[in-house]
C-alpha cells in the first residue's frame, strides 16, 4: 500500500521497505525531513521501517571515478541518518530503537551476473553496455555530463578495466531499522 501525500502521519504501517528512497548526493537533513522522518512517524507500534541506500567502495564507483575521478555520490552513511534522524524526533525519539547494525550485518552486495565466458580476454558489447549504465544509474550521474564521455568511446574502456579487473561488477548498498516501541 503506498501512502497518499499528507495521510502517513498516523501510525497505520508494519513495515516499510526504502530502497534507495532519494538523491544520494542530497545532505542528511533533507534525507530525514522529506524521507526518514515522514516514514518513521508512519510507523504503527511495533512497526519497522527498514532502509537500504548505496554506499560505494565498489567497483561500480571505481569504474565512475575513472571518467569522473573526483565523484562522491555516497557521502551521508546510515550511521549519520540515523544520528540526524534521533535529533528531528527530538523528544518522540524515545518512542523508536535504532539499528546501525555492524557493517558486517548491514553491508551487502549485488554482483551484475554475466555468463563465464563474457569476462575474458575481449568482452563483449552488451556486457560493456550493461555494467556502463549500471555504474551510472546506482552512481546517479545526470544525462548532462553522460553525453561528452559517451562521445568519445572511453566510457568502453574504463569499463573493460574494471570488469577485467575485478572479473566483473558488483556495488555496496548498507542497511539499518528503525522500530517503533510496541508500547508507545
Amino acid at each position: 500500500m503506498i501512502p497518499k501525500r499528507g495521510q502517513a502521519a498516523g501510525g497505520d504501517y508494519d513495515l516499510v521497505l526504502a530502497s534507495q528512497p532519494w538523491r544520494a548526493r542530497m545532505d542528511a537533513n533533507f534525507k530525514v525531513k522529506h524521507v526518514l522522518a515522514p516514514l518513521t512517524k508512519s510507523l504503527r507500534p511495533g512497526g519497522r521501517l527498514m532502509t537500504a541506500q548505496s554506499c560505494g567502495d565498489d567497483p561500480g564507483l571505481e569504474l565512475v571515478r575513472k571518467i569522473w575521478p573526483d565523484e562522491d555520490p555516497f557521502q551521508v552513511d546510515r550511521h549519520e541518518l540515523i544520528r540526524v534522524l534521533k535529533e528531528y524526533l527530538g523528544r518522540g525519539v524515545q518512542n523508536y530503537n535504532f539499528n546501525a547494525g555492524s557493517d558486517a550485518k548491514s553491508v551487502f552486495q549485488y554482483q551484475m551476473h554475466t555468463l563465464p565466458t563474457e569476462i575474458g580476454e575481449s568482452i563483449g558489447t552488451s556486457t560493456l553496455f550493461a555494467a556502463w549504465n549500471a555504474a551510472i544509474y546506482v552512481g546517479q550521474i545526470e544525462d548532462e555530463r553522460l553525453e561528452p564521455v559517451i562521445s568519445t568511446g572511453e566510457y568502453l574502456d574504463a569499463t573493460a578495466d574494471v570488469l577485467h579487473k575485478h572479473n566483473g561488477i558488483w556495488f555496496n548498498d548498507e542497511t539499518f531499522v528503525v522500530s517503533r516501541k510496541r508500547d508507545t
